[in-house]
C-alpha cells in the first residue's frame, strides 16, 4: 500500500512538470489555433539561456529565470509578430513547416553553441532537499515544480477570465474579423499571446534544467509529451492540460515500478487508452 501511494504521488507531481511544458501550447493553440512544432525546443533554448546566465553571471537559477523571462516574452513577441503572424490562416499547413523549420534553426543553432554534451542547471541543496509526510519522502524540487504548475494554469485562468486582455483574448479566438472591427488588433494579441507563453516555457525550462540533464536535441521529445498532455486534457483546457501531465506522470511511475524499461512506454500507453476511451479529451473545452 505504502510503495501504492509512493507512486501515486511522485507520478503527481512527475506531472507538474509535463503540465508546465504543455500550458503554453495550450495557450497558444487555445487563442490561435497555431499547432508550434518547435515548442520543445524553445523550452531547450530558454534552459540554455539559464544556464548561461547561471554560469556566466553567477545568478541563482531562481534569478536567472526571473531574467531570461522578459528576454523569452520579447523572442516570442518578435517571432509571433514577423513571422508566425503571416502563416495564419485556414490552412494549417504553412505554420506547420515553419514551426517545423524553426525547431531545426534552434536545434541547430544551440549545437553549434553549446555543443552536444548534456548540461544541468545546479540549484545546490535543493537537488537533494525532501520532506516527509508520513510513509512518503517528497523530493522539495518536484513539489516546487508542481506548485509552480498550479500558480501558473490559475494565472493564466485569472489572465483569461478577470482581465481586459483575457477578454481580447477570447474575442479575437472566438471571431478575429469581428474582434478587429471592435478596435482590437489580432496581430498584437497574437504576439502578446506568444510572449505570454514563452514565459510559461521559461518556467518550464528552469525545472527542466534542474531535475535532469539536457542537450540541445531533446526538444521534440519534450514536445511530444505536451501534444499528449494537451490532448488528453482537452484541446484549449488549462486544468486539463494539468490533469493530462498528471495522467501521463502516474502513468510512468507505475510503469517504471513494474519494469524500469515501461517508463515513457507506459505514458504513451496511457496517451493511447484516453484517446480511444475519450477522444476529445477528459475536459474538452476550448479557452474562449
Amino acid at each position: 500500500m505504502t510503495s501504492l501511494i509512493d507512486v501515486v504521488v511522485q507520478g503527481v507531481l512527475l506531472g507538474g512538470l509535463y503540465a508546465l511544458f504543455a500550458a503554453g501550447l495550450s495557450l497558444v493553440f487555445g487563442i490561435m489555433r497555431l499547432v508550434n512544432l518547435a515548442h520543445g525546443d524553445l523550452i531547450v533554448l530558454a534552459a540554455f539561456l539559464i544556464l548561461a546566465l547561471v554560469t556566466k553571471l553567477g545568478l541563482n537559477p531562481f534569478v536567472a529565470a526571473l531574467v531570461a523571462a522578459p528576454i523569452m516574452f520579447a523572442l516570442g513577441w518578435v517571432l509571433q509578430s514577423q513571422v508566425l503572424n503571416r502563416t495564419l490562416g485556414p490552412d494549417i499547413l504553412p505554420p506547420l513547416l515553419v514551426t517545423f523549420g524553426l525547431s531545426i534553426v534552434i536545434q541547430n543553432g544551440l549545437l553549434e553553441s553549446f555543443s552536444a554534451d548534456s548540461r544541468r542547471i545546479s540549484t545546490g541543496s535543493l537537488e537533494t532537499a525532501s520532506l516527509t509526510l508520513g510513509s512518503v519522502d517528497i523530493g522539495v524540487m518536484p513539489l516546487l515544480t508542481f506548485l509552480s504548475a498550479v500558480a501558473v494554469i490559475v494565472g493564466l485562468n485569472q489572465l483569461f477570465y478577470r482581465t481586459a486582455l483575457g477578454r481580447a483574448f477570447r474575442a479575437t479566438s472566438d471571431d478575429r474579423v469581428t474582434a478587429g472591427l471592435m478596435g482590437i488588433r489580432p496581430d498584437r494579441i497574437f504576439a502578446t499571446a506568444t510572449g505570454i507563453a514563452m514565459v510559461v516555457v521559461t518556467i518550464a525550462a528552469l525545472y527542466l534544467g534542474a531535475r535532469a540533464n539536457f542537450d540541445p536535441t531533446i526538444g521534440p521529445a519534450r514536445l511530444i509529451y505536451a501534444f499528449e498532455a494537451v490532448i488528453i486534457g482537452g484541446l484549449g483546457s488549462l486544468w486539463g492540460t494539468l490533469a493530462g501531465g498528471v495522467v501521463i506522470g502516474v502513468a510512468q511511475t507505475a510503469g517504471a515500478a513494474v519494469n524500469p524499461e515501461w517508463q515513457i512506454l507506459a505514458g504513451h500507453l496511457a496517451f493511447v487508452l484516453v484517446l480511444l476511451l475519450r477522444p476529445r479529451g477528459l475536459f474538452p473545452s476550448a479557452v474562449n
